[in-house]
């Protein structure tokens, strides 16, 4: 099932795949050799949380993979993990009561999990860096955004205060932030929403690093400050051939800037493929139920599909496939085995037992 949106005014509207409406919107850089080796690959990631009561796995063995200029989103639910995987990349799962349990993520052929702490704070800023969800909480309110994006500068590229100070305008300025040198003096209270998200990725490109992590860019702004966002982010990354790991609950968000997709369920990786073929034809019950419930656009008033029941427990996961309890199509052995990724050899890998062969 896809949204629905309208033709030219008078005209009726017809079905077209969310991916397609949306990749019209904002070119779409791709990368120049889809079997070119990943600048990311994370192999067998697991996060656990130590508790009282039982051992948290709330990353749970999650492999992926980002090429260089390449958009990999990775969606789901809140809670399923996709945050937490991010932030295991860059080693900064809050210790206790987290921790990385297993796994590797090799960047540019090192393993960041191996690193001593020196090493791996020199590859936090200058080859991978991250745009945190909320920039209100993540920026200091006590000084000015101009001061914090230079301090970001001195502090991983070893640039001096005066020209720490220069590049920070000149970064606010590449970020399309109007009368630069004045908006560096302000304070994040303020800015709106949207410029405090700019100030976060100024300060996240500083060094020009090669991979980028955007948790949740878009949260909490208008939709007219969203494609502006989007649009900043997409030319970003022409320019500099920046490679971005999105991360993100939006599916429309995912149309618009994806070249692949990893669908995360309850710690797993479930589904992962090329963002037209997710979009045109989901194998796994729980991605096809996700494109579902996105509203169709000139459809009649009708109760929007929902997948029924909850995400489980992490503590207390059902034996089998996670998604059992909610998914149509569980067959016995849904209930005894977890499914493994099965590849199909041309860039798609499902873990379910029994995929969708068909076009929703």
């Amino acid at each position: 099932m896809h949204p629905r949106v309208p033709n030219a005014p008078g005209g009726k509207s017809r079905n077209r795949p969310l991916a397609h409406q949306a990749h019209g919107a904002i070119a779409q850089p791709q990368p120049a050799n889809a079997r070119e080796k990943a600048i990311l690959e994370v192999r067998g990631l697991r996060v656990y949380f130590d508790t009282e009561a039982a051992v948290v796995r709330a990353v749970d063995g999650v492999d992926l993979a980002v090429r260089r200029g390449e958009c990999l989103a990775l969606v789901g639910e809140s809670g399923c993990g996709k945050t937490l995987t991010a932030l295991a990349i860059l080693r900064l799962v809050p210790c206790p009561p987290g921790r990385i349990a297993g796994g590797q993520v090799v960047f540019e052929g090192r393993d960041l999990l191996a690193l001593p702490e020196p090493e791996m704070r020199r590859v936090r800023g200058a080859g991978i860096a991250m745009v945190f969800q909320e920039p209100m909480t993540s920026l200091n309110p006590a000084l000015p955004v101009g001061f914090q994006v230079a301090e970001a500068v001195r502090a991983h590229c070893g640039a001096s205060r005066a020209e720490a100070a220069d590049r920070a305008v000149g970064l606010l300025r590449q970020m399309r932030i109007p009368d630069p040198a004045e908006r560096a003096r302000d304070y994040p209270h303020q800015l709106s929403g949207g410029m405090r998200q700019r100030v976060m990725l100024a300060m996240a490109l500083a060094c020009s690093p090669r991979l980028l992590i955007a948790d949740e860019p878009t949260t909490a702004l208008d939709v007219t400050v969203q494609a502006q966002m989007m649009e900043l982010l997409a030319a970003i990354r022409a320019e500099r051939d920046l490679a971005l790991l999105l991360v993100t609950h939006d599916l429309g968000l995912v149309a618009q800037m994806a070249d692949a997709v990893a669908v995360m369920y309850a710690g797993r990786i479930v589904e992962r493929a090329p963002a037209a073929a997710i979009f045109a034809s989901p194998r796994h019950p729980y991605t096809r139920g996700l494109l579902r419930c996105v509203p169709a656009l000139g459809e009649r008033r009708q109760r929007l599909p929902v997948i029924p029941g909850s995400v489980p427990d992490p503590a207390a996961r059902p034996d089998g496939c996670a998604f059992r309890p909610r998914c149509d199509r569980a067959s016995a052995q849904c209930a005894t085995e977890e499914p493994p990724m099965q590849e199909d050899g041309h860039g798609r890998g499902c873990a379910c037992w029994n995929p969708h062969e068909d076009t929703p």
